[in-house]
């Protein structure tokens, strides 16, 4: 994932509200393991321009990682 300070505060605190989501919906799961999840899944993203979404596909791309 970007660095902190490369990616916009809001991204940032979505990104944080993900990985709290899914360390809640996966409590069997440590949280370094959701925090990999969601880095590896918002990596997929580093070059897209608009960034509205962003948030939304990385949550969708680390749920099913972590399901599986």
């Amino acid at each position: 994932m970007a660095t902190t300070t490369d990616i916009a505060p809001e991204e940032q605190r979505a990104l944080d509200e993900i990985v709290s989501r899914l360390s809640e919906k996966f409590p069997e799961t440590d949280s370094s393991t959701v925090e990999s999840a969601v880095a590896d899944a918002h990596r997929r993203f580093d070059d897209t321009k608009i960034r509205d979404f962003v948030p939304l596909f990385v949550e969708r791309h680390a749920t099913s990682a972590l399901a599986n």
